[in-house]
């Protein structure tokens, strides 16, 4: 959209109010510490954690509890992110937590970051699901622009956002210093006039009749993107 067009009756978008968000595979709750902390911790630093979680996180990993618990104190009370914990529908358990952050609401731009999937969620419908979720209240609550931010070098999250619906903008070369190191960050973005077609292949790709029996998809996310004519 070039700078010279204008945007009618445009409105600042509201913020996140927290509210639980419900899918198919898996809930969102807003993030509770003392209530979702030991489920958290199992997921991510449990006997079998993925070696590569934290690798290109500003934070972690905690192989001390005590190091974890003031971690996500810290991280649930700063004021910009809204921290949200992903529970499998099916057993209860805690498999990860996602944010909506960076929210500028005077100008309808907002975030999906710090995405913890534990192994549990991992190549599972529940990841994508969580993604869904926070990506459709983004957009029911008025904003223009949503982003995702990856480590240049993180193949695995740049790959996550293209298969989302994403679309890649730029890098930011020298964006940050993290753990000591240069950060060059990927940019990528969903815009509103392009969310319709996203959310449309998410909820094609979420239904039940694109998984098998054993659970296995039938047809890959970005085949629902794809023009019945290209």
């Amino acid at each position: 959209m070039a700078n010279s067009i204008p945007v009618p009756n445009w409105k600042p978008a509201q913020l996140p109010d927290g509210r639980t968000l419900e899918g198919r595979f898996v809930r969102l709750e807003k993030l509770d510490p003392t209530r979702h902390g030991d489920g958290l911790y199992a997921a991510l630093q449990g006997p079998s954690p993925d070696p590569k979680l934290w690798d290109y996180l500003p934070w972690g990993p905690f192989p001390d509890r005590t190091d974890f618990d003031k971690w996500i104190s810290a991280h649930t009370a700063n004021p910009n992110s809204l921290v949200y914990c992903v529970v499998d529908k099916a057993t209860g358990v805690v498999d990860g937590s996602l944010s909506l952050t960076s929210i500028v609401p005077a100008h309808g731009r907002i975030e999906i970051g710090g995405v913890l999937f534990g192994t549990g969620m991992q190549r599972t419908p529940k990841g994508t699901e969580a993604v869904y979720l926070l990506a459709k209240e983004a957009f029911e609550l008025g904003n223009r622009r949503l982003e995702w931010k990856s480590n240049n070098e993180n193949a695995r999250s740049k790959r996550a956002a293209e298969r989302f619906g994403f679309t890649f903008e730029a890098v930011f070369r020298q964006h940050q210093v993290v753990k000591g190191k240069n950060r060059d960050t990927a940019w990528y973005s969903i815009i509103d006039s392009e969310w319709p077609a996203v959310r449309e292949a998410f909820e094609r790709w979420l239904a039940v009749n694109n998984f098998d029996e054993s659970g296995q998809q039938t047809k890959p996310l970005e085949s629902f993107r794809v023009s019945p004519t290209s």
